[in-house]
């Protein structure tokens, strides 16, 4: 089957009037039909009017990058929002000449994916940069050892994110609680313990308190927990282990 032409779709995309035969095709095929639905979006999403008040005007410097980075040509060379001193200047409504030049360069199919070829470009950067930024330093871990009749094994990992809150992934490789499964941080001398939470699975992470010193609580337990309605520990561990760096 042959899909219908991209400037076609982008044209519908823009609510341009198309043929007849591309209107059926559209209904029948699924995959241009997948298509147009995600150009749709993209165009809901341009010509949907942001809170202007909490956004800063970008210099034109940054039209200047995406222009030349795509390669587009000299006809669209104009920062489409305006001079980097537009922010200075007093709101004003628009001209009507203005206005439909505007309009103009966004109902061009080809300069308008480019656009939002950048748009996706520069949102990925984005999302990499913060992901790079907040990505969890590992802080410590422990080899997770059965205790008394049971044969479970694991590993409990600890790290911290850029705002100094810790976490700790526990991973087993099977479950043996005949109750349900507890996670602890306990002393070393055994005389105090902190519950983490319910571990439902063979995996799970959990938030380690703001402000608990792990050194003072080192050893990490998974007990086997009654369904008795008792929240101290059951004295019955899986596995346990003590974290170091």
């Amino acid at each position: 089957m042959q899909h219908l032409d991209p400037e076609v779709m982008s044209l519908f995309a823009l609510d341009e009037p198309v043929d007849a035969g591309s209107i059926d095709h559209l209904r029948s095929c699924p995959e241009c039909a997948a298509e147009y639905a995600a150009l749709r979006r993209a165009v809901n999403a341009v010509r949907t009017t942001p809170d202007a008040g909490s956004l800063e005007r970008p210099g034109a410097n940054v039209w200047e990058g995406i222009h030349q980075t795509l390669g587009l040509s000299g006809s669209v060379a104009a920062d489409p929002l305006g001079s980097a001193g537009a922010e200075e200047a007093p709101v004003t409504e628009p001209e009507p000449v203005k206005t439909r030049n505007n309009v103009a360069w966004l109902r061009r199919p080809a300069t308008w994916l480019a656009a939002a070829a950048a748009a996706v470009v520069i949102t990925t950067g984005v999302v990499v940069a913060v992901n790079q930024t907040v990505a969890p330093v590992p802080l410590a871990s422990a080899r997770l050892e059965p205790l008394d009749r049971f044969s479970a094994t694991g590993s409990a990992t600890v790290t911290e994110t850029s705002d100094g809150s810790r976490t700790i992934e526990v991973q087993l490789d099977k479950t043996e609680a005949r109750g349900y499964q507890e996670v602890w941080l306990i002393a070393p001398d055994l005389s105090r313990l902190v519950s983490l939470g319910i571990m439902n699975s063979s995996s799970g992470r959990f938030d380690v308190p703001a402000g608990l010193d792990l050194s003072g609580y080192p050893i990490v337990d998974i007990s086997d927990e009654p369904l008795d309605g008792n929240p101290a520990h059951s004295s019955v561990s899986i596995v346990r282990g003590t974290l170091s760096s």
